[in-house]
């Protein structure tokens, strides 16, 4: 039985399961850094005439509770937005792990935002064990930034004041309304440098190449959400802690974590991976700024999709084709 699972009953299914996505994004974390997965290189589809799009391809195993392969095909066509459609969509593929069939194919877009966003508030509850009331800037306000807005205030972050930059103005307006609902009245649209100046700041971006100027320093106990990958300059991130969520993918497609490879000569400048955080084997220094920057595991998507995917099987919006397959 293959089972088609539309973007109605993943958003009602992650809607309802943000507790259960933390545990799993988190629970993957550890089984990729003790070994129990596949993670191979995202492999990137680009055009020509359109250098901005493109659609990413991440095959992976996890192990574990999951004990499933997939194929998370993800596509970010920035030019949507002029045709009122938004930026990226995607479907996760499922597949049985004994035999290899295909079982299920996923709307992914809200899949890929909430692995992507819990992902981030793990992070911050990770990077600032201290705790305390700060405040949070956002820079890009799309469908990532919302969700991560949605996570940290699940989470119980304390946010004393928030604020976000967006390159179109009427974007951040809107997104000072959302996320108003979490943190009532103390939202503000505001220049990138105020939004820079938070105790957490948060990427979310579509930059293709770092824009921020090169002598740009974050300050001691900053930490930095670098969920876009790209608008950071390497000389920034060589001034700074650096979490990954793994090393060999970061470091790669030119992020600014590979640019900042190239410009070192190594990856020294590399302090540990997230799970080497949760799990104590790395402590990142107080008195210093920390930049978190997750290139995206295919596992995580597993892990959120097998959660959708078990809420889906009863839900009458879920079709089912018994005949997928022809035998």
């Amino acid at each position: 039985m293959f089972q088609v699972v539309p973007q109605a009953v993943v958003v009602d299914a992650l809607g309802s399961s943000r507790d259960a996505v933390l545990a799993a994004v988190e629970e993957a974390y550890l089984a990729h850094h003790r070994g129990d997965s596949v993670n191979p290189p995202s492999h990137f589809l680009r055009f020509p005439d359109k250098p901005s799009s493109r659609i990413i391809a991440l095959p992976a195993y996890l192990g574990g509770g999951v004990g499933m392969p997939g194929l998370k095909w993800i596509s970010s066509f920035p030019g949507n937005h002029e045709l009122g459609l938004p930026r990226a969509s995607a479907v996760l593929l499922l597949n049985d792990y004994r035999t290899g069939r295909p079982v299920a194919c996923l709307e992914a877009s809200h899949i890929s935002a909430a692995r992507t966003a819990a992902s981030a508030a793990l992070a911050v509850r990770a990077l600032r064990p201290q705790g305390g009331p700060v405040s949070l800037g956002f820079v890009g306000t799309g469908v990532i930034a919302r969700t991560i807005a949605d996570f940290l205030q699940h989470t119980r972050l304390p946010v004393t004041r928030f604020v976000c930059h967006d390159l179109v103005a009427v974007r951040a307006q809107e997104f000072v309304g959302y996320a108003g609902r979490h943190w009532p009245e103390s939202g503000e649209a505001v220049e990138l440098e105020a939004a820079l100046d938070c105790d957490v700041v948060v990427f979310a971006t579509t930059a293709g190449e770092p824009y921020l100027p090169e002598t740009l320093r974050f300050r001691p106990g900053q930490t930095v959400l670098n969920i876009s990958l790209r608008d950071i300059h390497p000389q920034t991130l060589l001034a700074a802690q650096n979490i990954v969520d793994d090393v060999d993918h970061c470091l790669r497609a030119l992020t600014s974590p590979h640019l900042a490879e190239q410009l070192s000569g190594g990856r020294e400048f590399v302090t540990g991976t997230l799970a080497g955080v949760l799990l104590g084997k790395c402590e990142p220094r107080p008195q210093e700024p920390v930049v978190f920057s997750p290139f995206g595991l295919g596992v995580l998507d597993l892990a959120v999709g097998a959660i959708v995917l078990n809420g889906a099987k009863g839900d009458p919006r879920t079709v089912a084709v018994a005949d997928f397959l022809g035998d």
